[in-house]
This record gives C-alpha cells, sequence and structure tokens, in this order.
C-alpha cells in the first residue's frame, strides 16, 4: 500500500518531469478444481480418489520511468481439500520483485524475477502452476531486430518454512547458484537459432560438497508458410547431485501444420537414461532443469521428476498434437502421448520388463468469453501397462488413472496511469 500511494504521488505531483511515467495495477484471481482417480499428485499421497480445490490471488504493480522500472507481482494461494474442509493459506509470497534499468542498450534486472527460455523446456514461468516459477538474481539483457543474448547468475537461499514449499516460486530450484546464457537469432527466410549453455553449482544435501554441471545445446527452426520444422538437442555433462560423473543427452524433434481451423503437431521426445552395465560412479540421466514437463510429457505429469518417476531408465515419448478451433472464443485441443522407457525395468525377481509403459491422452476446451476472463476444463487419462507397477506413480496399473480440472482465471487492470513529456500531452 506505501509503494501504490508513493507512486500515484510521484505520478501526479511531477507536472515538469521530462520523463515520461507509468504506474500500472494488474489484479488476478484464479480459482482451480481438480479430481485425481488412481494415481499420486501433490499434494495427495494417500486419498483415492481425491478432490481438492486451489485459489491464486495475485496483485501486480509496475512503476516505469524512461530509464528504469520496478515491478512487483505479491500472490496468495488458497487451499481446500478432504483432509481440511476450512480453507487454509498454503503461500503467501513475491512470484515476482526486481527493479530493471537500462544502461545505453543493455537492461539490467535484479531480484527475483520469472524466467522463459526459448520453448519453455529447461526454463519455463510454469503459468499453469498457481505458484508459477521464479529465480532470485541479476539479468543482463541485450537485443536487437536479428538477435537477442541473455545471460544470468542466479542463486538460492534458506526461503524458510513458513508455508509448504509446494506452493513457491522458488523453493523447487535445486541449485546452489547457476550462470545461464542464452541467445537467440533470427534470420529473415524464417529460419532461427537459440542456444543455451547453463552452469549450476550443485550442493550436496548430507555433505556440503559442491557439485558442477553443464548442459550446453540449442534449438533450430525453420518456418515455410504453414509448415514448421524444429529440433531440440542439449549434451549434459560433469557431476550430478549424488556425486556421479555425468553425461546424458535429450533431443526432440518435431513438425507442425497450420491450417485456418487446426493445427496439427507431431513429434518425439527422447531423454537419456543409465544404462545397466555404467559403473556406480557414472550417470546417464538427463535433468530437464527448471522447464515444465506437462508441456512436453502429458498434462497429468506422470513423468515429471527426472531421473526419479523413470527410475533412471530414461524416456521415449511419441506425441501427436492437435487443436481444433471451433469458434474466435471457444478451442478444442487433444495430446496424444506413448511412453517408453530408453532401458528395461527390472522386476523383484531382477527380470527385465517391457519397455512400454502406457498411453496418455489429455482433452481440453478453453473458453474466452470476453478479455477479462478465460475458462479451462480438461480431462485426462493413462492407460498403464504392467511395467508401470516398478514405478511410484500408479496405484493399480491395471485400471485407468484419471484426472480432470476446471479453472477460471478473471485478470482486469486496475490502474493504468500514464504521463508523458511536457507538450506531448498528459493522460492519467
Amino acid at each position: 500500500m506505501f509503494f501504490l500511494v508513493i507512486s500515484i504521488i510521484q505520478v501526479n505531483a511531477q507536472q515538469k518531469d521530462s520523463l515520461s511515467q507509468q504506474f500500472f495495477m494488474n489484479i488476478e484471481i484464479r480459482p482451480r478444481a481438480e479430481y485425481t482417480s488412481n494415481y499420486i499428485l501433490p499434494p495427495n499421497d494417500s486419498i483415492d480418489p481425491y478432490f481438492y480445490i486451489t485459489q491464486r490471488n495475485r496483485i501486480s504493480m509496475q512503476y516505469a520511468r524512461e530509464k528504469w522500472l520496478v515491478k512487483s507481482d505479491l500472490q496468495e494461494i488458497h487451499l481446500w481439500d478432504e483432509n481440511n474442509k476450512a480453507s487454509k493459506v498454503g503461500s503467501i509470497n513475491f512470484y515476482q520483485l526486481f527493479l530493471e534499468t537500462k544502461f545505453k542498450s543493455i537492461n539490467v534486472r535484479l531480484g527475483r524475477q520469472s524466467i522463459l527460455l526459448d520453448n519453455g523446456r529447461l526454463f519455463s514461468d510454469a503459468p499453469w502452476a498457481q505458484q508459477g516459477r521464479a529465480h532470485e538474481g541479476i539479468r543482463i539483457m541485450k537485443s536487437s531486430k536479428h538477435f537477442s543474448n541473455d545471460f544470468f547468475f542466479l542463486f538460492t537461499r534458506n526461503y524458510g518454512n513458513e508455508f509448504e514449499p509446494t506452493y513457491s516460486p522458488v523453493a523447487s530450484n535445486k541449485y546452489k547458484y547457476l550462470l545461464v546464457n542464452n541467445f537467440n537469432y533470427n534470420f529473415n527466410n524464417g529460419f532461427s537459432f537459440n542456444s543455451l549453455n547453463v552452469i549450476d553449482f550443485l550442493e550436496d544435501a548430507n555433505s556440503g560438497q559442491m557439485y558442477t554441471r553443464a548442459t550446453s545445446g540449442g534449438r533450430i527452426e525453420l518456418k515455410k508458410k504453414q509448415w514448421y520444422y524444429t529440433l531440440n538437442s542439449y549434451l549434459q555433462f560433469g557431476h550430478n547431485p549424488k556425486g556421479q560423473k555425468l553425461f546424458a543427452y535429450y533431443f526432440q524433434p518435431e513438425i507442425k501444420l497450420s491450417l485456418q481451423k487446426i493445427i496439427w503437431r507431431l513429434g518425439a521426445e527422447i531423454i537419456s537414461g543409465s544404462s545397466p552395465h555404467l559403473s556406480i560412479n557414472n550417470s546417464g540421466d538427463f535433468d530437464v532443469l527448471y522447464g515444465v514437463t506437462w508441456k512436453f510429457n502429458g498434462n497429468m505429469n506422470v513423468f515429471t521428476r527426472f531421473p526419479n518417476d523413470v527410475n533412471g531408465k530414461g524416456l521415449v515419448n511419441p506425441y501427436l498434437f492437435t487443436t481444433i478451433s471451433l469458434s474466435p472464443k471457444l478451442s478444442l485441443r487433444s495430446d496424444f502421448h506413448l511412453f517408453y522407457t530408453q532401458y528395461p525395468l527390472v522386476n523383484n525377481l531382477g527380470n527385465e520388463t517391457s519397455k512400454f509403459l502406457g498411453f496418455e491422452n489429455d482433452l481440453s476446451l478453453k473458453y474466452i468469453p470476453v478479455k477479462e476472463l478465460e475458462i479451462n476444463y480438461a480431462f485426462s487419462f493413462y492407460k498403464s501397462t504392467d511395467a508401470m507397477k516398478y514405478l511410484p506413480k500408479i496405484q493399480d496399473e491395471n485400471k485407468l488413472a484419471l484426472w480432470s480440472y476446471l479453472m477460471v482465471s478473471y485478470s482486469f487492470n486496475a490502474v493504468n496511469m500514464k504521463r508523458y513529456k511536457i507538450g506531448s500531452g498528459n493522460s492519467n
């Protein structure tokens, strides 16, 4: 409230300031009801079926001048579930809180900030999650007509335990320190190239020893009329948090066809795992870092924590996505996934099982009746094979695993005040 009052006073009082100014405030209310059956999804780990409701209340404010801006996103997340009929606060936190300033052609951002790089596979702001995802540190940005380059120095600290870590935008970050460089270049002929290089410093929770891990690679894109082609690939090396010597890889080829009312995307993800022939001091497990998995590996998040959710055996995920525009305000989407391990799981007798884990189909509707309101509904199911009994995700591999949600997002601009240079007109 103090920040709001000061900002309003500055905007109205500085009549002779030659710099343009803006104060902006947006309010978002986003409740979501979810239902799960026959599979394990946080926050539930024991009740089946399970129904719960979360709600995000967020106030976003930004005060900008010609050479700098301050942005804050204060959010409160509420929970209702079967164990606690009355509501409770899951988290009160800043999703973002940063200062950004400009030196000639370079922008510098300092503080807590969301990070979305390239297609979001390794770094995403996790927009579907109620808490989102953010990082703390320094971001140095430079861009021109054809290229952009971002450099980050990020860190984590002790965030306390007053609220549930599940609903914190920063508590899931596993690094102690993190260096990132992201470079993107766009050519005039529809071809673009993105390079992403990451070094994270990981601390062993027991010994306190620091390990260094590097991830290097990028993505190429080609757009030709209604066709789109892309290849995403990375290598990961160094040492993982267990101190094992690491060499892992990731590939994602994809082709997309966009017509007037329908879009098809056909592709596959290959996330490497550890071969049974590797020694105990070596690992081939690729970590997808700080991206989102539902966008690539299915809405149900059956496979989201690597390598744990596949027991270190890697994942091969062919997929077909179909989006149909039913009207300017309503769209339907179907995502179909097949799941295989790269290396077979081993049963209780030490024998290898089938690599095929099952398939998932996600059906979703998006309706935007007015600009400020968005309604999303989804229904997903996962059909397991017998091999899934050796992974801690499906409670009964002989039954369908189900997940469904209904989410309503209402967002509106509460304040938008501007002041321009003297002589160009004033607007409040």
